[in-house]
């Protein structure tokens, strides 16, 4: 029996994909509509900005093609359930359902985990994650307006969150 070598398998992120995470990062960067970001930051920085037990890749044919992580929020204890997403699809997959599958994988861990609401900013001009984040939950909050400067410009980040229907 043939296997499909095109089957797309949502793995736990280990440091051996950091070159195929980096890469996929990289695209990103580049649309300038991903995030603040200009350069991808070493594997260390990353590492330690990232929930272990959160990070989740895409891979098709040994091939990373997706990732998707959270960052706390904030240090202090009120916020212990609350984190920020990062979610990131190579252009070769996109409108696949990579996405929607890294998130799903997300969502299932951080509930696991009693995580009660994970968060996303994104530019208003990213109009596929928006997308992508609301197919699976998540609900706009708000507009940060011109809450940093890219490449001298002034941008504004839409704010998303999803709650987790488990909350008391």
């Amino acid at each position: 029996m043939a296997v499909d070598s095109s089957i797309i398998t949502i793995e736990a992120l280990l440091p051996e994909h950091w070159t195929g995470v980096a890469r996929v990062y990289e695209e990103g960067i580049a649309t300038r509509n991903a995030t603040f970001e200009t350069e991808v930051p070493t594997w260390e920085a990353w590492d330690s900005s990232h929930l272990p037990g959160h990070r989740f890749v895409a891979v098709r044919e040994g091939e990373v093609v997706g990732w998707v992580a959270v960052g706390p929020v904030s240090g202090r204890c009120v916020y212990a359930g609350v984190v920020e997403n990062s979610v990131y699809v190579a252009e070769s997959v996109r409108g696949q359902g990579v996405g929607r599958s890294l998130l799903e994988a997300l969502i299932a861990s951080t509930e696991a985990a009693g995580i009660w609401t994970i968060q996303a900013g994104m530019f208003p001009e990213n109009e596929g994650s928006i997308r992508l984040h609301r197919s699976v939950g998540f609900t706009t909050v708000g507009t940060y307006e011109r809450l940093g400067k890219l490449d001298g410009v002034w941008r504004d980040v839409l704010m998303l969150e999803r709650r987790s229907p488990n909350v008391d």
